[in-house]
């Protein structure tokens, strides 16, 4: 199975501190008819990180039952601690995940054979295809490109989300990886200027907005239709840099309560978007045409 394309990391809705299932079915829908290529449930912008392993599961399994096998669902089941890691990633593989997403160990700070060893732990405990996930800002952890093209040996290791925000990782990633190895960027707007180098497709907060939008510069870019992708890539310039004035994904879920999508409900220790970031994303979203 291939990953590419759009790649939607859904927020996960919240009502009155509880997972608020009925908005994740119209959110899937909405992505889904809105011609994304694909869904991650429960990682960073899916606020994974203050979700009990039970959530985790009746999310993911909502996700994949509404998705149908339309697209394929990825399921964020990584761990800092890599025991915890493999047995999350053998319970997605029991609910029928297509594949799973794992973060590079937070806190730790393991050493680069360290995080080799720890993927490989992870590939050899399931048979489902394993991206990894580079996103430093996280995780004070950095995955450098030659541990990534190592780990692109492993078989069922078939991708990486690159989100360090330099260009460096990912044209490294793709000189040394393996040929059928994807790399998809891990931040919106680096996307499309490294898409004629190889990047695949973005794993995206953006799309939980604007999915079609999303959906129709990668299929042009991937057509090689550069000019009609840029068109659309500098229209969303403005909401790219408004989805992160405050921590992500605070700005993307004010985003879709503008919307009428979901409720803005985080989980402590993130709050709720201020006046300030509800007014510009207001704009933002009336610019694009998408509110009145």
């Amino acid at each position: 199975m291939q990953f590419s394309g759009i790649i939607t990391a859904l927020a996960t809705p919240f009502k009155d501190g509880q997972l608020d299932l009925d908005a994740v079915e119209r959110l899937v829908e909405h992505q889904i008819d809105n011609g994304v290529h694909g869904l991650v449930s429960c990682g960073c912008t899916g606020e994974a990180a203050t979700m009990t392993m039970g959530e985790d599961r009746r999310l993911w399994k909502t996700v994949m039952d509404v998705a149908k096998k339309r697209v394929p669902v990825i399921a964020g089941a990584g761990s800092n601690d890599t025991q915890a890691a493999v047995k999350h990633v053998k319970e997605a593989e029991e609910d029928g995940a297509d594949a799973v997403m794992c973060i590079t160990p937070y806190y730790n700070k393991p050493t680069q054979e360290g995080l080799y060893q720890h993927y490989k732990a992870i590939a050899e405990g399931t048979k489902l295809p394993v991206i990894l996930y580079n996103v430093p800002g996280r995780t004070a952890c950095d995955m450098q490109p030659e541990t990534v093209a190592r780990l692109s040996e492993i078989p069922n290791i078939v991708a990486v989300k690159e989100a360090s925000g330099t260009v460096h990782h990912s044209v490294w990633a793709l000189k040394l990886s393996q040929p059928d190895f994807t790399v998809l960027s891990g931040d919106d707007p680096m996307y499309l200027p490294l898409a004629p180098m190889g990047v695949k497709g973005v794993i995206s907060v953006a799309s939980n907005v604007v999915p079609r939008q999303m959906a129709d510069m990668h299929e042009k870019a991937a057509a090689g239709d550069y000019a009609g992708a840029t068109k659309i890539y500098m229209d969303l310039l403005p909401l790219y840099k408004a989805l992160f004035v405050e921590t992500n994904p605070i700005p993307v879920k004010c985003a879709l309560k503008l919307l009428g999508l979901a409720e803005d409900e985080v989980r402590l220790p993130l709050t709720t978007a201020t006046a300030a970031t509800v007014e510009n994303m207001r704009k933002v979203l009336t610019d694009l045409g998408m509110l009145s």
